[in-house]
């Protein structure tokens, strides 16, 4: 049986998603917790919406895990009718206070969580005031040294929308493609005077993200025009002068798909174009 599983993390104390020797990750700790509530020796497999580098966070991770159903129905606790969204509470028992799990539930057929999903939104946050600083935000929003004007950062972003070759903002992985489409980039003021930016694309290769939000604030400040980002993305190359900004403003904030009787041609049509995210 398949099942979804959905869940946010604080990225500060890892060394990101995938799982690597030696190193605390998001996917090693839940593959550990799933081995340990469902008895098993080894750590059971799972598969990401989307992996975030070290220090990134995220409010709406998807995975999906693959388990053998009289295995979860043995593993519940006396008096559990349905071991399913069980699941969730259990692994709460066990993961640190880092991740969490909101829910768990039977995937529809053909659901693939990294491979059926249409879009990821991504949200980065900017203190650019003295006045903005929080030292209890510190995790998640990045105190910039000066101001910014998002206006200018928006008249950059609109040349950046669509599907585009991005390999101007993305660390070149072999075998994976660097086009994507950029679905929505745009900046805007919150209540709290943060200055919040909005990304989603169908997909984001490494360091995209980040570099881009580089990119704007270059402008922002009033470095370069709002035209050097089109110009930046047309040159197809990584360019030095972009710096790629810190990990903890960055929160993946949800993972989009389509209606469940599109989830199995949506995964086939994603795995003919990209090996990789």
């Amino acid at each position: 049986m398949r099942l979804r599983i959905d869940l946010a993390y604080d990225g500060t104390d890892f060394h990101g998603w995938a799982t690597q020797p030696a190193l605390r990750t998001v996917q090693g700790e839940l593959e550990q917790g799933l081995a340990t509530v469902l008895r098993l020796p080894e750590p059971v497999s799972v598969v990401v919406a989307g992996r975030t580098d070290a220090g990134v966070h995220a409010r709406g991770q998807v995975v999906h895990v693959d388990l053998d159903e009289e295995r979860l129905v043995a593993s519940a606790s006396r008096g559990v009718t349905d071991p399913v969204p069980a699941l969730a509470r259990k692994l709460n028992g066990v993961l640190p206070a880092d991740v969490r799990v909101h829910r768990t539930r039977l995937a529809p057929d053909g659901f693939d969580a990294r491979f059926s999903a249409v879009w990821r939104r991504y949200a980065y946050r900017i203190a650019d005031r003295p006045e903005l600083v929080d030292p209890l935000s510190r995790r998640h929003v990045v105190a910039w040294g000066q101001p910014v004007d998002e206006q200018l950062m928006n008249a950059a972003s609109a040349g950046l929308v669509g599907e585009q070759d991005f390999a101007a903002f993305c660390k070149k992985r072999p075998g994976a493609t660097t086009i994507r489409t950029l679905l929505d980039l745009h900046w805007a003021r919150r209540d709290d005077g943060l200055l919040e930016g909005t990304i989603r694309a169908d997909a984001f290769c490494h360091n995209m993200v980040r570099a881009l939000v580089g990119c704007l604030l270059a402008v922002g400040e009033g470095r370069r025009s709002p035209g050097w980002a089109r110009d930046v993305l047309l040159a197809a190359v990584r360019d030095p002068s972009v710096q790629v900004v810190h990990a903890h403003g960055l929160v993946l904030e949800e993972v989009g798909y389509p209606d469940d009787d599109e989830l199995a041609l949506r995964a086939e049509q994603t795995r003919k174009v990209r090996t990789r995210d």
